[in-house]
């Protein structure tokens, strides 16, 4: 559902806060949620199945912080935080959350919950209640507070089969992906995203290996932080066109292709698929209406190994580009208009770093 639908489920109630939600928080085609006053540190991630988000809380908890002055979570740590947004969906829409990009750049693993949820990041048709946060730092410790928005939420109406027919025909039309393979996109369960591990030059800059015990990261502080201290630069070296990841590291990487998303599209970028190897891309996964339209932007890649070193390839296809059409053609699209910071990205870490 585009931002104007967004707008309609706030003026109905479906969508409502205690606090309430700002125009700065609907995006074209989703909502951003807010932390709320309170982070609950908790020994393990869990799934309430029947119960209740905060009966888990109570059995798994260990200690809780305030958040409205700011707080820090702990690399490595689990915790859960209630949101000040709650929904009360009809039967008919269901929802589906995402980390934002500069969330999932951070490594911040962040995932959606809700009361009587069985999968994470799902919200299910008819579902009336709070909503929770699972959050948990991988590389950098974070400090947060009330209101900060590290996640979002898209509506969604009924569960249409993604069509590579429907794919191959839009891509005839206007392409969603440029470059690569002269520009013959990979259609197949979704449109296929390549590493770019040639760059431009020989010593073109590849990406960024994040280090070990750095410090934290105020979320508040945008173009703030020196990158040297917190990142490893990754540079081209001759012919090789190779990368191995080092277990439980993370890369922030680029797409060789650039990507397209039609104004009455919105897309999704699947994470992982164990078919290509241990290793997980791309933690933020959403792309918003209008992202690249017309020229292409890369995207850019979130990448950790699990378990072995993995060598990835120049060219290696790693997620798939899953589309879906709006329900309404939308009032705005991504870009430089709308705040949207990455919307002519090359390889970019997140907002709050300054640029190198």
């Amino acid at each position: 559902m585009p931002a104007q639908a967004i707008r309609r489920l706030i003026a109905d109630g479906a969508l409502s806060a205690d606090v309430p939600i700002t125009d700065a928080q609907i995006q074209p085609a989703s909502l951003d949620l807010r932390l709320g006053a309170i982070a609950y540190r908790v020994r393990a991630s869990f799934l309430p199945g029947a119960g209740t988000v905060m009966d888990k809380v109570k059995a798994l908890g260990m200690h809780s912080m305030p958040l409205a002055d700011g707080a820090v979570l702990e690399r490595g740590c689990v915790y859960i935080v209630p949101l000040l947004e709650r929904v009360r969906l009809p039967k008919s829409l269901a929802g589906a959350a995402n980390p934002k990009s500069s969330t999932g750049r951070l490594d911040v693993f962040t995932r959606l919950i809700a009361d009587g949820s069985t999968e994470f990041d799902r919200v299910r048709g008819g579902h009336d209640g709070p909503l929770y946060a699972e959050i948990s730092p991988r590389t950098f410790s974070v400090l947060v507070r009330t209101g900060d928005r590290l996640s979002q939420l898209r509506l969604r109406k009924g569960n249409p089969a993604p069509s590579d027919a429907v794919l191959r025909d839009l891509h005839e039309r206007m392409p969603l992906v440029h470059g690569g393979d002269a520009g013959r996109a990979n259609i197949d369960g979704g449109v296929g995203i390549s590493i770019d591990l040639e760059g431009t030059g020989r010593d073109a800059l590849l990406g960024y290996r994040a280090k070990h015990h750095a410090d934290l990261i105020d979320l508040s502080k945008i173009g703030h932080y020196d990158p040297r201290e917190f990142w490893e630069p990754i540079h081209a070296h001759g012919n090789s066109r190779t990368l191995i990841l080092n277990p439980d590291d993370f890369y922030i990487l680029a797409s060789r292709e650039r990507v397209s998303v039609p104004p009455d599209f919105a897309a999704e970028l699947v994470p992982y698929d164990p078919l290509v190897g241990e290793f997980r891309v791309h933690y933020a996964g959403f792309f918003d209406p209008g992202f690249g339209y017309a020229d292409g932007t890369k995207a850019v890649l979130e990448v950790r190994s699990h378990d072995v070193p993995f060598v990835l390839e120049h060219g290696q296809v790693v997620g798939r580009l899953v589309y879906e059409r709006l329900t309404e053609q939308p009032e705005v699209l991504y870009g430089a208009a709308i705040g949207s910071h990455y919307s002519k990205q090359g390889l970019t870490l997140s907002k709050h770093f300054r640029p190198l």
